[in-house]
């Protein structure tokens, strides 16, 4: 079964680095310049090493209990792996997530950025992390605070805080187009709000949108990383052991 999983990943990863050529020859852009993080939520070990063997870095998590195991496990035959958190944070488990997180995406709070730089620095002083955290603003497209975020009117000020803390870099703007709205109107808000954040935090290059069903339309839009899941390794669900 393995040699099955290894050739539909393969097969699944060519598809959308395919996609990714093609949006960015329609927005004429280098594929360069659009990383792939890979989510792998739900999914075993055995996936992420996969897909590290068919040269991908970046991952993307959404549970930080769930991630830190298979962080471990990863780490353990295939050293190198970059993790990402981009789901949802509470902040009781700031400190479990920087224990694995390279990236947080989903900054949309001071209260969170506060929790993240007390977690970050406590670590430091541990001696279990030697950097800042480089974290994105989750940036509420059509401000709904149930779908998780900050609003326009809130994102300056979120990221005046997370400038001021000592423990977390400030990388950027993360975001998801709402179900049921346009997409073109969604990225083209996205892009917005990403330039409105450089135009005052110049450090604040990145930006993370599009997914399986709108990477291309992000990509239009200026993003440089899209959150890849079902179209790259299906419907699945972890294997319990």
């Amino acid at each position: 079964m393995t040699g099955d999983r290894r050739a539909e990943l393969a097969e699944r990863l060519a598809a959308v680095r395919a996609r990714i050529a093609d949006a960015c020859a329609a927005a004429g852009r280098s594929p360069d310049d659009v990383a792939l993080l890979a989510v792998t939520k739900t999914l075993p070990a055995s996936d992420v090493t996969i897909l590290m063997d068919l040269g991908l870095t970046a991952f993307g998590e959404n549970r930080v209990q769930e991630a830190g195991a298979k962080v471990d496990e990863v780490a353990a035959t295939h050293p190198g792996a970059r993790w990402h958190l981009v789901g949802g944070l509470q902040r009781n488990k700031a400190r479990a997530a920087v224990r694995w997180a390279d990236r947080v995406e989903s900054v949309d709070s001071e209260r969170l950025a506060s929790a993240l730089d007390a977690a970050v620095r406590r670590a430091q002083d541990a001696g279990d992390r030697s950097d800042a955290l480089p974290v994105l603003l989750q940036f509420s497209v059509d401000g709904d605070p149930g779908r998780g975020g900050t609003p326009l009117d809130g994102l300056l000020p979120l990221a005046e805080h997370v400038a001021g803390c000592a423990g977390l870099r400030l990388d950027g703007l993360m975001a998801v187009a709402p179900l049921g709205m346009d997409t073109e109107r969604a990225f083209s808000a996205v892009a917005a709000a990403a330039d409105r954040l450089r135009a005052a935090f110049p450090q604040a290059r990145t930006l993370s949108a599009g997914m399986s069903g709108d990477l291309d339309v992000a990509i239009s839009h200026g993003s440089d990383v899209v959150r890849v899941g079902t179209a790259l390794v299906g419907d699945r669900r972890i294997t319990s052991r």
